[in-house]
């Protein structure tokens, strides 16, 4: 199954090592410092022009790409066809209940 990332781009759910949403994880000196290592070595595709909500890093056998999108991360998971455990998806700063 392929996951739609916004304009003519897609990657296929296999691939897809994780889905961040930009707000929540840029925060993190650690995530800055990641996408800015990408950006560096040409593995970031922006999707689409409008003000990006997400990032999928995406990658099979070593090779990965970072997909900055202007899709938000629930409509991402809901796109995936994998069974996604969404307790496990819980914002920085907050407990699971």
């Amino acid at each position: 199954m392929y996951i739609h990332l916004g304009s003519d781009v897609v990657v296929g759910d296999k691939s897809i090592i994780g889905v961040f949403d930009l707000d929540n994880t840029t925060q993190s000196v650690i995530t800055r410092k990641y996408l800015e290592s990408a950006q560096r070595g040409g593995k970031v595709v922006n999707v689409g022009q409008e003000l990006p909500k997400s990032f999928v890093v995406a990658g099979e056998r070593g090779n990965s790409r970072v997909y900055v999108t202007v899709i938000a991360t629930n409509t991402l998971a809901k796109r995936c066809s994998r069974k996604i455990n969404t307790r496990r998806l819980i914002k920085a700063g907050q407990t699971e209940e």
